[in-house]
């Protein structure tokens, strides 16, 4: 992996905005923090947001809703990502340019835009500065990360302010996990060479893409969260959880998202069509024998159930498959990339019918065909994880450099 060491023109400014000790106030999020400040980082700007469901207050009141009935803020519009701004669109879909009912703002449409073509939806909002809030799960292949890169970029280009309103990382900031993405598997899914479970906040993510990644940086601010803890999982925050997508009900969700995503890249079911997606993995054919052979492993924080479930959409839609469900039994200990490549090894092995997706789109979300090809010529867990663990090393060094948080 090749990461470029530009540290001055990195950084982003993070915003002089009041600290709040941890040991007198609760977590404050970046918009609570620019909010009680009165929105000084914004004054005299015409004001555009990227965001979503997750942009809430923790009383449950969508910032978009807060920020246009205050008139010390001018919000002239709003970007909507993956799955739309309010939310109505399932993977693989947005919600489309519209006038947003409750405020009447223009909504304005991100998804699979990048480059000149998102530039063009940015001048013609007419806004000055764009402002990012949407809550991260903490995995390189969860799009939302690479609408902040596209949006960056595209700011950039349409000569724009960038402002980053951070929120915690769900599953913790402790450290990144799993393999780099390769730049010539870069997608939609991965644009740039970051682990597969990064451990940083988006506000750090925006620093590092500005930084090491874009040719150009874009003029950016970050409002820190203040309270936050690397090692706090999201239940520590004191915060609402908001599904940011359709297929990540839960925190617990989140937790094992960064490992069990790979098995979109095979022909199980990852659970999409259930209450527990990602943490229900199965297929026509699959019995018992795979829990038992995931448990032998002995893998740390986590034990398996034998499983059976019927999905009522996606994959083996309306059929009873069998399979495994997780059950995170010690979330500091638990590795959830490592335990995503353990349950593959021993899918292969426990069910005949095991194949990867046509496209090797396992390729995309591992970041390279290091995975894939290792465990079809055999090799156990802790080969195919001893395999990444150099260029990991690496993204780990770059990485320390943009760390908000200690």
């Amino acid at each position: 992996m090749h990461l470029s060491r530009r540290t001055l023109l990195a950084s982003a400014t993070t915003a002089a905005l009041p600290a709040t000790p941890p040991h007198r106030e609760h977590l404050r999020t970046g918009f609570e923090r620019l909010e009680a400040d009165g929105y000084s980082l914004l004054s005299g700007q015409r004001v555009g947001v990227v965001t979503n469901p997750t942009g809430v207050t923790r009383d449950t009141e969508h910032i978009v809703d807060v920020m246009h009935r205050d008139p010390r803020v001018r919000l002239t519009a709003v970007f909507g990502p993956e799955h739309g701004f309010r939310g109505t669109a399932q993977a693989g879909g947005s919600e489309g340019r519209y006038d947003d009912p409750a405020t009447g703002l223009p909504v304005y449409d991100t998804y699979l835009k990048s480059g000149r073509p998102l530039a063009d939806v940015f001048t013609a909002s007419g806004v000055d500065t764009v402002v990012f809030d949407i809550q991260d799960v903490g995995a390189r292949f969860y799009t939302y990360i690479w609408t902040l890169y596209d949006c960056m970029e595209a700011a950039q280009l349409a000569g724009k302010r960038f402002v980053v309103l951070d929120r915690p990382n769900p599953v913790t900031g402790r450290e990144a996990r799993g393999p780099v993405l390769h730049k010539e598997f870069a997608t939609f899914v991965g644009r740039q060479p970051v682990a597969q479970a990064h451990g940083m906040t988006v506000a750090e993510l925006a620093r590092l893409f500005n930084g090491e990644f874009l040719a150009t940086p874009v003029p950016l601010e970050t409002v820190r969260v203040s309270g936050w803890k690397r090692s706090g999982f999201y239940d520590a925050s004191g915060l609402p959880w908001v599904p940011p997508s359709p297929n990540m009900p839960t925190p617990d969700t989140a937790l094992v998202y960064s490992g069990t995503c790979m098995f979109e890249g095979t022909n199980l079911s990852e659970g999409r069509g259930t209450t527990r997606p990602f943490e229900l993995l199965g297929a026509e054919g699959l019995d018992g024998r795979w829990a038992a052979a995931a448990n032998e492993a002995g893998l740390p924080g986590v034990r398996f159930r034998e499983a059976y479930f019927t999905p009522t959409f996606s994959k083996f839609q309306g059929k009873t498959v069998g399979g495994v469900q997780i059950h995170v039994t010690d979330r500091a200990a638990y590795d959830p990339v490592r335990t995503g490549i353990a349950l593959l090894v021993t899918a292969r092995k426990a069910w005949s019918g095991f194949a990867w997706r046509s496209d090797n789109w396992i390729d995309k979300l591992t970041g390279s065909a290091q995975v894939r090809t290792m465990i079809d010529a055999g090799a156990g867990t802790d080969e195919v994880t001893g395999a990444w663990q150099e260029e990991l090393a690496a993204f780990q060094r770059v990485r320390k450099g943009y760390l908000l948080y200690t």
